[in-house]
């Protein structure tokens, strides 16, 4: 039996379509994770020593936490228009941003380690999700203009602070590793927290995604709403080609080298932890054009497939992390470590393949969950997935 693809709005049909594509980039890191993590890269990475072929895999990955952010953000606004109005709004940011925290903290924190009790408690993108929810729990009170510059202000100028830190013990240490400093939290004898994912550029971008609401609003022509796509888009990367061009602010120099491939590497070897202001313009430039490009294809069927991943993103999230856990496990069982301590792929073009086959394995389950959503709405606890 086929089960029908979720009923989805035209509007919302595009934003799904772009979550659902960078979900399946974030599916090819993951998958490079788990079975490259003998050639680990750096960040920024080392160009002198990472082949091309894995430094774009991993700059194509860059793309999936900004542009997911910002989706939230924009969703949640117009989950304010559908429901009533920013007391809804807020109270929903508010409770699943706290269910994204305790998420971060056990099932996805387990899926990684495998450790119980953990021994280390990683603060990946889920919990830096959750806590921009949270943040914007609050902020959506604050006019919009306000709002958008408070957002802009945050992603333009957070770059001031990288020479800020804060030595452990100091009662600056833990929130300022949470807000911008990546680093370590120690928690006792035997416990261990790493902010991977400091929050403060990304509670500018979901507060952005919010700002742009109204564009996806029905009171918004299409067509407006493509042209305010285009220039914003394109403004992005004009701003992100200006300031990398002349070595500007919020990021380490580029440097031209004597392989054309290497100097262009080098180019688009951009800060992601905390994000720069130029890895926020390269990737949020291409992501609102993306959504353009998907929203003036909305009639291929290509669209409504990348959309059932979108439709289901906390579902395909927890899914895709165990079986990838099961299948290194079951991997080394079978052959044992074969770099060193891991087991792993010789080839990149490997990591690609095993991305593409889990991805069309996992779509099924995606879609019969999908579904369900669209077709339950009286059970609370789905919306959250």
């Amino acid at each position: 039996m086929t089960l029908p693809t979720p009923p989805l709005n035209q509007r919302l049909l595009s934003i799904d379509a772009l979550r659902g594509l960078v979900i399946l980039f974030m599916l090819l890191d993951h998958v490079r994770e788990t079975f490259f993590l003998h050639r680990q890269v750096a960040d920024p990475m080392n160009i002198e020593i990472t082949d091309p072929a894995l430094f774009f895999s991993r700059t194509l990955a860059h793309l999936c936490a900004p542009v997911f952010v910002l989706l939230t953000g924009l969703s949640a606004y117009l989950y304010g228009e559908k429901y009533q109005g920013k007391r809804d709004v807020s109270a929903f940011l508010f409770k699943r941003g706290l269910f994204l925290v305790l998420l971060e903290f056990t099932l996805v924190n387990f899926a990684w380690t495998f450790q119980l009790p953990p021994s280390v408690i990683y603060m990946q993108v889920i919990w830096a999700i959750g806590v921009s929810m949270i943040a914007l729990a609050a902020l959506v009170w604050l006019p919009r203009p306000v709002l958008l510059i408070l957002g802009l202000g945050i992603i333009a100028g957070h770059n001031l602070l990288d020479n800020l830190h804060f030595a452990a013990g100091s009662m600056m240490h833990v929130p300022w590793a949470i807000l911008h400093d990546r680093g370590w939290i120690e928690v006792g004898d035997s416990l261990r927290m790493r902010t991977s994912y400091p929050v403060l550029p990304w509670i500018g971008v979901i507060a952005l995604g919010y700002c742009l609401g109204p564009w996806f609003t029905r009171s918004t022509p299409p067509a407006l709403r493509q042209r305010y796509l285009l220039l914003a888009g394109s403004g992005a990367l004009l701003g992100f080609m200006l300031l990398r061009l002349f070595n500007g602010y919020g990021e380490a120099p580029w440097a031209s080298h004597d392989s054309a491939m290497h100097s262009v590497m080098s180019f688009f070897n951009i800060t992601k932890y905390p994000p720069s202001l130029l890895f926020l313009a390269l990737t949020l430039g291409v992501g609102l054009l993306l959504l353009l490009t998907f929203e003036r294809a909305q009639q291929r069927k290509w669209i409504s497939t990348l959309a059932v991943f979108g439709a289901a993103p906390m579902f395909f999230y927890l899914l895709h992390l165990y079986a990838l856990k099961v299948l290194y496990l079951a991997s080394v069982a079978l052959f044992g470590l074969n770099q060193g301590n891991y087991f792993g792929f010789d080839s990149i073009g490997a990591v690609w393949l095993t991305a593409v086959l889990l991805a069309i394995s996992l779509y099924l389950p995606v879609r019969w969950f999908a579904n369900l959503k669209a077709r339950r709405r009286d059970i609370t606890w789905l919306k959250y997935f």
